[in-house]
């Protein structure tokens, strides 16, 4: 009875884990979750926030400082003299000093470099986010590659299965005429090849299926185990090029991080004026026996200036100068660089179109020819090896055209990505 119990629960958890292993997960669904659960997509968006922390911090560099302070000591054999005192000689006990105190200084003027340091941080906050953006178009496209590479493995293990069930049939049929004197044994021997040979293709599509499905579900932090299910059912083929706007994040960062750079250029030049701040505060004194100060306010301005900056500032200011022509000269190398991948994505969609028409002839005339060759060799017009031939084409022609219509989907995802709309095309 126990045996029977546990041989239960064992077939109950067996068939449970399966369940959770098999998820059907549309191409939507993958990059949604690449973009939000992935590792890579987590970082992002920390550093975005680090960003956001980083301009606020420079923001309360325009805010007051406001310091408070206060100290204790113990005197010994102090002789304080004044005019408000007496000599205290030995006569007064004078053993402790009290003193307490609050200041506040407020920037009124220190060369604009408040300001253009807000400034810069904001430009850079916004260049972090645009990163942010295009590191999730990468994300994207990496997912939408993994995908499709797992899609048209599964479909080249379905049908490299189904000739592989033909091929074996044909042994067992060659084997018997072979067996009964109407057929030579190499001829067979040509069929277990070929039979072999469709088991290697076989198993070498099951290994690239496993990488791929362990690749995807690791990247999308799916539960260790789980076996991706891709349904074609909602593939559709684009038969035009969209005449989307380019708007690709990585060059847009760029464009805010020149503005930043800008900006760095005007907190250099700061060094050249002179610092103004308004001050003011209070101090509490307390000398045991001897003087007692309470409500001293003090208020009034302090004026600076850093007269060795005439001559070492200039340094500074052509150093940001140079940085942002650094950035200018990234910001033209990217724009051509974006032409040529948009140029060359765009060829690439347009030849998987043609790609797919040229496989739908190609099906129809490896179908037909395997059909011929077949029946000559019924009749005994044609040989083994083109039997075998003509249905090594048709298996190939079949996978091709099988996939085309995945191939043209993926050509057209990756001209979005060089485009920068991959995400919002996906949507």
């Amino acid at each position: 009875m126990n045996n029977y119990k546990f041989i239960l629960l064992f077939l109950f958890s067996f068939g449970f884990i399966y369940a959770q292993e098999t998820k059907l997960l549309s191409l939507q669904e993958a990059i949604q979750l690449g973009i939000t659960k992935s590792n890579q997509a987590i970082l992002a968006d920390t550093k975005v926030k680090t960003s956001d922390w980083e301009l606020k911090t420079v923001k309360n560099n325009q805010l007051p400082n406001v310091t408070l302070s206060g100290q204790f000591f113990k005197l010994t054999k102090a002789n304080v003299k004044g005019n408000l005192i007496p000599d205290s000689g030995n006569r007064i006990d004078i053993s402790q000093l009290a003193i307490g105190q609050a200041n506040a200084t407020i920037p009124v003027f220190n060369g604009f470099k408040i300001q253009n340091s807000i400034k810069a941080s904001k430009n850079l906050n916004q260049a972090e986010i645009k990163n942010a953006e295009n590191t999730k178009e990468q994300i994207a496209l990496y997912v939408t590659q993994l995908y499709f590479g797992l899609y048209k493995t599964q479909q080249m293990i379905k049908l490299t299965e189904d000739y592989l069930k033909s091929a074996k049939q044909r042994v067992f049929d060659f084997q018997a005429l072979e067996d009964n004197g109407l057929l030579a044994h190499n001829d067979l021997l040509k069929a277990k090849l070929q039979e072999s040979d469709i088991e290697l293709s076989l198993a070498t599509a099951k290994k690239n299926n496993t990488v791929l499905n362990f690749q995807l579900a690791s990247f999308l932090q799916l539960d260790a185990g789980t076996k991706i299910i891709i349904s074609d059912e909602k593939f559709v083929s684009f038969e035009s090029i969209e005449n989307s706007s380019i708007q690709r994040k990585d060059l847009e960062a760029l464009n805010f991080q020149e503005e930043a750079a800008k900006n760095t250029i005007e907190v250099a030049k700061g060094n050249y004026y002179p610092s103004l701040n308004l001050v003011g505060g209070y101090i509490a004194f307390d000398l045991k026996n001897a003087l007692t100060v309470t409500n001293a306010m003090n208020f009034g301005a302090g004026v600076s200036y850093d007269f060795t900056s005439i001559f070492k500032n200039k340094k500074n200011v052509e150093k940001a100068k140079s940085k942002a022509l650094e950035t200018e000269s990234q910001i033209a190398i990217l724009t051509d660089k974006i032409k040529e991948e948009v140029y060359e994505a765009s060829e690439n969609y347009l030849l998987a179109i043609k790609q797919k028409e040229v496989y739908q002839r190609a099906q129809e005339q490896a179908t037909e020819n395997f059909r011929i060759v077949k029946d000559k060799y019924d009749n005994g017009l044609s040989n083994t090896n083109d039997l075998l031939e003509a249905n090594v084409d048709q298996l190939q022609a079949k996978i091709n055209y099988t996939i085309s219509t995945s191939d043209i989907l993926q050509k057209y995802y990756e001209l979005q990505f060089q485009k920068g709309n991959l995400t919002q095309s996906i949507k």
